[in-house]
């Protein structure tokens, strides 16, 4: 590993450069750039996470670390490791103070891979608009996770109105071992399927997912049933024109499938590690039309995926919005004393 502290970007390039060679070429072969964008606090999950996607996946990993925007002095501290503790990737982890936060892409655009593709990764509350961040207008590919959010069922539908072809959220990655399963209940029958419900917390984006994903698929609008007893979705149920009945009913890291007429069947249904949901998404690098179908049902939107997939990058400058916010609060309260 090297650590650079109070450097530049240029210095960067070429610390990685004799790093490289020094491990003698390790990760040549790179299949993408994995732009990690994460607050300090959670910079050891983004890692891990990217250790395990990088085993099925080889790719140079780029952590942006933003911090301190408002600091009177611009600062560049960076580690780099090729190899070792993160496995098959190349791996820089830039640290970025003062200004210097708000033009990430200044550092991060000589560090990508050439001719590959480029995903950008938030884990952390994503943001409302992916084209006020230059690292998500560059990227081919963008993951939120809504769950992160402090209002998850808001930022799933702000992500619908924001949503661009190539946009994808792990809420959704987490609903796969629930669709493989509910649409393997049907390789041995043709029956329509005329009402559906959901048990899941309130608050829980992959149930506003499951139903805008069985909307999309069927062509029916689920009904919703709000429980608090268990911490994430915990049951689909399905209703077809014969009368037949089938529920999924999640127990602990199993499933239990019930159909009308035959015996119960448990099946696994196990919560993943981040680094493999993470490793999912990486396997398709174009647009995921069925997220956008799920996405737009979810929120009654149409056409996602008839939007452009190109963004144009917004200027939006934090420090300057929190300061103008600070001043008509304080503008308010003198008003309000007078």
């Amino acid at each position: 590993m090297i650590g650079l502290w109070d450097t530049t970007g240029n210095e960067v390039v070429k610390a990685l450069a004799a790093e490289r060679r020094s491990a003698g070429g390790v990760a040549s072969g790179m299949a993408l750039t994995l732009i990690v964008v994460v607050d300090e606090k959670r910079v050891r999950e983004a890692e891990a996470a990217a250790t395990i996607a990088a085993a099925a996946h080889p790719c140079r990993l780029v952590v942006v670390v933003r911090s301190e925007i408002e600091r009177d002095r611009n600062r560049l501290d960076a580690e780099i490791v090729v190899g070792g503790r993160l496995g098959p990737c190349e791996a820089v982890v830039t640290r970025m103070y003062g200004r210097l936060a708000l033009h990430a892409e200044s550092v991060v655009m000589p560090l990508l891979v050439p001719d590959v593709p480029v995903v950008t990764w938030w884990h952390g509350e994503p943001p409302a608009e992916i084209a006020t961040d230059f690292l998500g207008v560059v990227a081919d590919r963008r993951i939120t996770d809504s769950a992160q959010a402090a209002d998850p069922v808001e930022a799933l539908r702000q992500r619908a109105r924001d949503y661009a072809p190539g946009d994808t959220d792990l809420a959704w990655t987490r609903i796969t071992p629930w669709r493989t399963l509910v649409a393997g209940a049907f390789d041995t029958t043709n029956e329509q399927v005329t009402e559906a419900t959901i048990v899941a917390p309130p608050t829980d984006p992959t149930a506003l997912l499951m139903a805008g994903w069985l909307s999309s698929r069927l062509g029916i609008t689920p009904r919703r049933v709000d429980s608090n007893d268990v911490p994430r979705m915990r049951e689909v149920q399905l209703s077809c024109a014969n009368g037949d009945q089938l529920t999924l009913t999640r127990e602990d890291s199993m499933a239990v499938f019930r159909r009308t007429g035959q015996d119960d069947r448990a099946l696994p249904l196990v919560r993943r590690p981040l680094g493999d949901e993470l490793a999912e998404e990486l396997r398709r690098l174009d647009a995921d039309q069925v997220y956008a179908e799920a996405l737009g049902a979810t929120v009654g939107l149409r056409g996602l995926d008839q939007r452009p997939a190109q963004r144009v990058h917004v200027w939006k400058d934090p420090a300057t919005a929190k300061r103008a916010e600070a001043g008509v609060t304080a503008h308010a309260s003198t008003s309000g004393e007078g």
